[in-house]
């Protein structure tokens, strides 16, 4: 009885501590698909993320770079990526053209898109941030100036950024992820990744 009982209680401990929760932070490289498989050979998580039984918290285009979220939680999942619970997420853009105040005013107050109006959201002209570079690079042409703009938004429509960048006159070149709630990329290289202990 004594040895059926101790089997049965080392049996519920191992099993607790494989569901422990994990939250994975990853620098998504350009390029990548937010996904561990694709039947067109494309580069996807599998190729930067080891770990199993994690799923991405939300979604990063393909054409987009920077912090994902990868977690077994299923509750945790949910808080981060399900628009209902507002989790505010930072982008950097490169667009095309000279940012101006009233632009930035529009992308404050909520800009009209055909799915609807967006929220308010933070926006701010930025000094060229110190990133890596992108591979590929964008197309550059000397006649055209770039900007770089740090929008924050609580809400997830389809390529929400990029579409409200071009609303107002200044189309996307290049997207990074930098912040989702609490967590940031802090260093990450692309492609790199780091455990967050909960």
């Amino acid at each position: 009885m004594r040895n059926g009982y101790g089997n049965r209680r080392e049996k519920t401990v191992s099993t607790a501590a494989a569901k422990r929760s994990r939250l994975i932070v990853l620098n998504k490289p350009y390029g990548v698909l937010t996904q561990f498989s694709d039947n067109q050979g494309r580069e996807t998580l599998a190729d930067y993320v080891p770990v199993k039984e994690v799923y991405p918290a939300g979604r990063l285009d393909r054409d987009s770079e920077g912090l994902l979220l990868l977690t077994n939680d299923g509750r945790l999942q949910a808080r981060i990526a399900e628009p209902r619970y507002k989790m505010s997420k930072t982008y950097w853009a490169q667009v095309e053209g000279v940012v101006n105040e009233e632009q930035l005013q529009q992308l404050r107050q909520g800009v009209l898109l055909k799915d609807g109006m967006t929220q308010p959201a933070e926006a701010e002209l930025l000094k060229d941030p110190e990133l890596w570079p992108r591979n590929p690079p964008i197309r550059y042409r000397a006649s055209i100036p770039t900007s770089w703009i740090s929008l924050t938004i609580s809400e997830g429509k389809n390529r929400q950024v990029r579409r409200m960048t071009a609303a107002v006159g200044l189309p996307t070149l290049r997207l990074v992820r930098v912040r989702i709630g609490e967590w940031q990329l802090d260093g990450l290289q692309p492609g790199e990744w780091r455990e967050v202990i909960l």
